[in-house]
């Protein structure tokens, strides 16, 4: 498991209201739906890499069943 380090945060209470909204309507707390959007932003700017992806196999059915 990696490693997580508490980090306090001070930030304007309409902002956390909003990302709070955002995160009930994917199923994540606040502070993981803060996570994921500073996660994604660090990718996109290409200061991370993704190294975990999940990989979706579209498979024909009826090809297989041949």
């Amino acid at each position: 498991m990696t490693k997580r380090k508490a980090y306090p945060l001070r930030i304007n209470e309409d902002i956390l209201a909003a990302v709070q909204r955002w995160a009930d309507d994917e199923l994540r707390s606040a502070n993981a739906q803060i996570e994921y959007v500073l996660r994604q932003a660090l990718v996109k700017s290409g200061r991370v890499k993704l190294v975990d992806k999940v990989i979706t196999e579209v498979v024909d059915v009826k090809k297989d069943k041949k």
